[in-house]
């Protein structure tokens, strides 16, 4: 059973970094052919796709969002992580991490698997 668990502050305070981790079990983040997206949803609004790693390490961000993301990860410990720079309350939101068979999750597929989530809220 492949289960994903979000970690981190959260709360933020504007201007400062925002780090998530994603710790997997039951599956490798090196697994060929898998990537492993963070995807936040805000209050009211839809899903966001934010990036992925893929099975080999590659990244891959959102245009919006690339100049204030960095997703790595840590192959000795199942993990990877999210940080979103210069943060703003706009960046207040659900932030999931996801495992798919695509780099791009608009949506989500019976194949993939899904974190809990975890509500980050960036104030003063």
């Amino acid at each position: 059973q492949v289960q994903l668990q979000e970690s981190g502050p959260g709360l933020v305070k504007p201007s400062q970094t925002l780090s998530l981790t994603c710790t997997v079990s039951g599956d490798s983040i090196r697994n060929f052919g898998y990537y492993w997206s963070w995807i936040r949803q805000p209050p009211g609004k839809g899903l966001e796709w934010m990036g992925a790693i893929a099975w080999s390490g590659s990244t891959t961000y959102s245009p919006s969002l690339k100049s204030r993301t960095s997703i790595s990860r840590d192959t000795s410990k199942n993990q990877f992580a999210l940080q979103l720079n210069s943060v703003t309350p706009e960046d207040t939101a659900v932030y999931y991490c996801v495992r798919a068979r695509r780099v791009l999750v608009t949506t989500p597929s019976p194949d993939d698997y899904w974190g809990q989530g975890t509500q980050v809220t960036v104030s003063s």
